[in-house]
């Protein structure tokens, strides 16, 4: 019999989203139910959702777990927009706010309050609902915690949760949740875990210690990024933490939802095209130069980067090495927001060589697909990327990737340099604006060669990096934890 599962995460496509967290809650679930799972999706009402057209009900009012310490009662809603029954956490003055994490003035100052409370609501709804769920699948630092309060707040004091499991995914090791000592007391967490061997990351509170810790299993999204994570120079403070994890530390690379990023269903480009579409992908690549009044012939090569412009995402290797690419008579199309000296820095490349490159400062998903179909190089020089999602989005539309090899990107692309019968893109190692100049010029030279690319892109456009393999693959660990209870 199949797990009972409630999926956890502080965002999910299509209610909310500031990055690839939201893409993997909304479809793995969705590939989980496909299995034949019982799977449940639970994320804060945040405005967005409530100004969103998302058909939200009310199931409960009030909803409240005396065990849970000082939780505040509050309300539960429900939709099926996703295809998956999700739940929303109501509590408007933590939640009904313009952004998820922060402003522009940097992070909402009561993340700690806000994320401890969505917590304890998840564990609680579990009871209000009398959904007893086999598996509890957390992820990132936003519902770290649940682990912690489940072990010391309400097993053996609670029967409903006794034989409840945790799984904890790290998306972005980077991002831990580290607060002031001073909020423990607030969040329901006793002085005696303050100390290096719980939940003390150099004198803060760290809220992704308790996933690591407290969960029956940690992983992360890609094989490659969990033997990362295990050494100094991607596990930033916690390798140590994660090594005494070695053996329950799982690595399952995501998928990809292609009833969204399919070019032959595709509803936001000018054409829709299959393997081999190699006319249609040239129609979207002219409506992409139209869209945004480029003024660079048809026939020369076109890069496309949708990012967070942050140094992780080695958005400044593209900075270097900007001017050489122009001077190949080369475009390029930038979306993402992010730190303010690159956004200003891409912005005034874009006034230097307004027929070159566009820089679109913002979130637009109609954009972002014309981008995928109309490229045709995809640049992703991440200094470290857990599992990356555009890789494998570009692969479908027949964007050739230029990688840098680490996480999930090593894992997916393959080098055609090296592999010309089996590569998929163009890969460089250090993270060095030299090499990365490198291994696009070599993509250039191929696209140059125009049967030669065109071989290419018809093989890559086969590739299958659906959710079915990893949903089954995170079905086989629910199963096994679930074999420990008996």
């Amino acid at each position: 019999m199949n797990p009972k599962i409630l999926f956890v995460s502080s965002e999910v496509t299509p209610f909310a989203k500031t990055g690839g967290l939201a893409d993997v809650s909304g479809a793995l679930p969705k590939a989980l139910k496909e299995l034949g799972c019982d799977v449940r999706i639970v994320l804060p009402l945040y405005k967005s959702v409530t100004e969103g057209n998302f058909n939200l009900k009310k199931i409960k009012s009030n909803v409240y777990h005396r065990l849970l310490g000082n939780l505040p009662p509050f309300n539960i809603y429900e939709s099926h927009d996703s295809g998956v029954a999700t739940y929303f956490i109501d509590h408007r003055e933590y939640f009904d706010r313009d952004e998820l994490y922060g402003d522009a003035q940097g992070d909402y100052p009561d993340n700690a309050y806000r994320f401890s409370f969505f917590s304890k609501a998840c564990l609680a709804l579990l009871k209000a609902l009398n959904f007893k769920a086999d598996i509890v699948h957390c992820n990132d630092w936003q519902s770290a915690l649940i682990p912690f309060y489940l072990n010391f707040k309400l097993k053996n004091s609670d029967r409903f949760f006794n034989e409840v499991k945790t799984v904890y995914s790290i998306h972005n090791l980077a991002y831990q949740g580290q607060f002031p000592k001073q909020v423990i007391s607030d969040i329901d967490i006793p002085e005696k875990y303050f100390n290096m061997y719980d939940l003390e990351f150099y004198g803060k509170i760290n809220f992704m210690k308790s996933g690591i810790l407290y969960s029956d299993a940690v992983g992360t999204v890609s094989k490659g990024y969990a033997r990362e994570i295990l050494t100094v120079e991607y596990g930033c403070g916690l390798e140590g933490v994660l090594n005494t994890r070695k053996e329950s530390l799982f690595g399952i690379t995501n998928g990809v939802d292609y009833t969204e990023w399919n070019p032959q269903s595709d509803e936001f480009i000018i054409q829709k095209y299959g393997e081999g579409g190699v006319h249609g992908k040239r129609k979207c690549k002219e409506d992409l130069l139209d869209t945004l009044k480029m003024k660079l012939p048809p026939d020369r090569p076109l890069l496309g980067m949708i990012t967070r412009l942050a140094a992780q995402k080695g958005v400044d290797l593209l900075v270097d090495i900007m001017d050489k690419l122009v001077e190949l008579n080369v475009g390029l199309v930038i979306l993402g927001k992010g730190d303010e000296e690159f956004q200003r820095l891409f912005l005034e490349l874009s006034s230097k060589y307004p027929d070159n490159i566009s820089v679109n400062i913002k979130f637009d998903n109609m954009l972002a697909h014309k981008i995928e179909a109309g490229a045709d190089i995809f640049l992703m020089p991440s200094r470290y990327e857990p599992c990356g999602l555009n890789q494998m989005y570009s692969l479908k539309y027949g964007t050739i990737p230029v990688v840098r090899a680490t996480g999930g990107l090593d894992d997916i692309i393959a080098d055609v340099s090296n592999d010309a019968d089996n590569g998929n893109g163009f890969k460089f190692n250090k993270s060095d604006s030299t090499e990365f100049f490198d291994s696009i010029d070599k993509a250039i030279n191929m696209f140059n060669k125009t049967n030669q690319w065109n071989e290419l892109i018809a093989r890559v456009m086969k590739l299958d990096y659906s959710w079915a393999a990893s949903a089954k693959a995170y079905l086989n660990l629910y199963t096994k934890l679930g074999q420990k209870n008996g």
